[in-house]
């Protein structure tokens, strides 16, 4: 159903319940794709022997106790080099052991978006990213808290220079149009009042402060309340606006189910209550969401458009993939989503914005490189020997394999054909062929979806 006015929201976001009781292969990829950034073929078998709701309470699970620091961070960190902190969080995307929290992470630093190229401290974005990690599925009020007095968005939206004397909007705009409400449900008079109770905050030694003196202590009016409101409560008002769990549930359909869709309020506002009536805590409005009728539906199959970090870490996840990461993350940054350097305070556009003639040649060049590299391994060999591994002998048997794993919608007969033949009587030895196949794949317009 591509009407989305048309699709009942009662059935709309029921828990979806397989014909004939069990997930199938299809369900479960489709599910590790949109929030795992893949799964290997056992994974995806695994997944079938589960429940919906066994596999996304996995998915949102709390985020465990630290045991220790990063090491690999705080090398990264010393090096004082933003490009080598996209390397790092590409490595933590191709490893972490909890990727459906890793994507979510990805989904907050588009949401709240900060760039490295005006924020030059690493440190600062790093802890940045550390707090989005942290509050992935949690309070979202208590995000836009503590974004806030973070002190890398600070710098980025110049509430560091916003005084007294002259308070600076910038951050109070942003508040309500990109992270809380969106456009047209604010008036300027807001954003001028709330811009004053901001005034004050700065950062020092890498941290949030308060100088009440550079404070206007004064009476202010945000969204009709009248007090001497400080830059928390301000924003404690912010988040009670009604507009505000429509605006997020909104955002979150668009990440996980469809691109581009108009989509009607009477499908958005019941989740937008159970996200208000849960008290703005993110998991169990997403839950429901990647549990419904809705998301396992005809109307989100093969709806997104890959990202850059789905397109390629995706392709290494679903194979048990390595890579030589600086390389992995300057290639996804040339495909357009360059971690750490979201374009501008909008973030990402995303959807078809991703796929242009350009881009498509270099997602091909991209896998290209990726399968030639000297540091690129499968299970920690070849490809093929992870195709033998896995009892993937013939041209058929492999393609089947990428097919399970990879694409949201089924070959053609003739693209197919092509593949095998390139596998069967393709030039070099088999490995060789594996990846040339493996290359042609990733070119296909149906690997592009998600």
């Amino acid at each position: 159903m591509n009407n989305w006015h048309e699709i009942d929201p009662m059935w709309a976001w029921e828990p979806f319940s397989p014909p004939g009781g069990k997930l199938t292969r299809e369900h479960v990829a489709h599910l590790h794709r949109r929030t795992c950034l893949g799964a290997t073929i056992s994974q995806i078998e695994m997944g079938t022997q589960r429940s919906v709701t066994e596999l996304v309470d996995e998915l949102i699970r709390p985020l465990p106790e630290a045991n220790s620091t990063d090491p690999l961070a705080q090398a990264t960190l010393a090096t004082g080099n933003a490009r080598k902190l996209s390397a790092w969080w590409v490595y933590r995307l191709l490893t972490t052991d909890a990727p459906c929290r890793e994507v979510m992470t990805l989904f907050w630093h588009g949401h709240f978006a900060t760039s490295a190229d005006k924020v030059t401290n690493v440190n600062l974005m790093y802890r940045q990213n550390e707090l989005l990690r942290e509050y992935a599925f949690e309070d979202f009020g208590k995000l836009v808290q503590e974004i806030s007095h973070d002190s890398a968005m600070l710098i980025y939206l110049d509430s560091v220079t916003n005084r007294k004397a002259h308070p600076n909007e910038n951050y109070a705009r942003e508040v309500m149009e990109l992270f809380c409400l969106g456009e047209g449900n604010y008036t300027e008079t807001d954003i001028r009042e709330l811009a004053r109770c901001f005034t004050g905050w700065e950062v020092r030694r890498e941290k949030f402060r308060f100088n009440r003196y550079q404070h206007d202590s004064g009476e202010k009016t945000v969204f009709g309340k009248t007090g001497p409101w400080t830059g928390e409560q301000g924003v404690d008002i912010v988040l009670e606006q009604a507009a505000l769990p429509r605006f997020l549930v909104s955002k979150l359909i668009h990440y996980f189910l469809a691109d581009e869709v108009d989509i009607p309020e009477k499908l958005i506002e019941p989740l937008a209550k159970q996200l208000r009536d849960d008290g703005l805590q993110i998991g169990p409005t997403l839950k429901r969401l990647l549990s419904s009728n809705l998301f396992f539906s005809k109307s989100c199959v093969a709806a997104k458009v890959r990202s850059p970090v789905t397109f390629a870490i995706g392709l290494l996840r679903s194979l048990e993939g390595t890579a030589d990461t600086i390389a992995l993350a300057e290639g996804v940054g040339d495909l357009g989503q360059d971690l750490f350097f979201p374009p501008n305070v909008k973030g990402w556009d995303g959807g078809r914005a991703w796929i242009n003639s350009s881009t498509l040649l270099a997602r091909a060049n991209l896998i290209r490189r990726l399968l030639d590299h000297e540091n690129t391994r499968f299970a920690k060999g070849s490809l093929a020997e992870l195709a033998s591994s896995l009892d993937r002998r013939t041209g058929t048997d492999v393609i089947n394999w990428w097919e399970a794993t990879l694409l949201a919608t089924p070959l053609r007969s003739d693209v197919r054909e092509q593949l095998v033949s390139t596998i069967e009587n393709g030039s070099g030895n088999r490995d060789a062929r594996l990846r040339d196949a493996l290359h042609l794949f990733c070119a296909l317009p149906e690997y592009q979806l998600a």
